[in-house]
């Protein structure tokens, strides 16, 4: 088996995480898995949604979009067409969740913390890039709130990071970029924690269904890729 991109199964893409990317965001970060390029951006706003108010727990909440031509072929950006796709508001639910689990939300205090993800280039794992990106865009919007006096002190952050592992071509591979995604035999998206908890799971085969073995063989391979994303998450906010 050779990998399009000529990279071991066990290697990841180069990976870079630029912190304070923009200007005005409390949070922000440009990642970068490869060819896949995103804009994570971590907002501050006072207040709750109503569900919480009275409750004294914060809120984080999260988006994501692609730029119409972040991609081969120019994409309708979907605010022309009046609504959200299915697999849009699947992935933005998806970062909201994990990272919701970084935290605990009562130390926020009655704040909301908007996470928005951009893809600006596409080349495979948008999602896993824009959780691990976004992670350390928190930290940084969090440390903010305490130089601000928004909160009383630095929250413990439990680190979240993730990864796509596949089967392509027969064989368990990490890191998936768009050539081996879409013609990988089976997929799979794992977020984790940094204490080792698994968030999700989602794994589609496309073709054959995958054996427990080969599952076993694509956790042990995202165990691999998360704890080098959790080492260049922690270098990232060291600098």
């Amino acid at each position: 088996m050779k990998r399009p991109s000529g990279r071991e199964a066990n290697q990841m893409r180069q990976v870079t995480l630029t912190r304070h990317y923009t200007k005005h965001a409390e949070g922000s970060v440009l990642v970068e898995f490869g060819d896949t390029k995103v804009i994570c951006t971590v907002s501050v706003e006072a207040g709750v949604p109503r569900f919480l108010r009275g409750s004294g727990q914060g809120w984080i909440t999260a988006e994501y979009g692609m730029l119409p031509r972040s991609t081969g072929s120019r994409m309708q950006r979907e605010a022309s067409r009046g609504k959200q796709g299915g697999r849009t508001l699947e992935i933005q639910r998806l970062i909201g969740r994990s990272l919701r689990a970084a935290i605990d939300l009562k130390s926020l205090g009655e704040n909301t913390l908007y996470i928005d993800c951009d893809v600006i280039q596409a080349d495979g794992g948008t999602r896993t890039a824009s959780i691990t990106g976004a992670c350390v865009a928190l930290v940084d919007a969090l440390r903010i709130m305490k130089q601000r006096g928004a909160i009383k002190k630095m929250p413990e952050v439990q680190m979240i990071s993730a990864i796509s592992v596949g089967i392509y071509q027969g064989e368990p591979v990490l890191d998936l970029d768009y050539l081996e995604d879409s013609a990988a035999e089976t997929d799979l998206n794992v977020v984790v924690t940094d204490k080792g908890g698994f968030i999700e799971v989602q794994g589609t085969a496309e073709g054959s269904p995958f054996s427990p073995d080969e599952l076993n063989a694509m956790l042990a391979l995202a165990r691999q890729g998360v704890d080098q994303l959790f080492a260049m998450q922690l270098a990232a906010l060291e600098d």
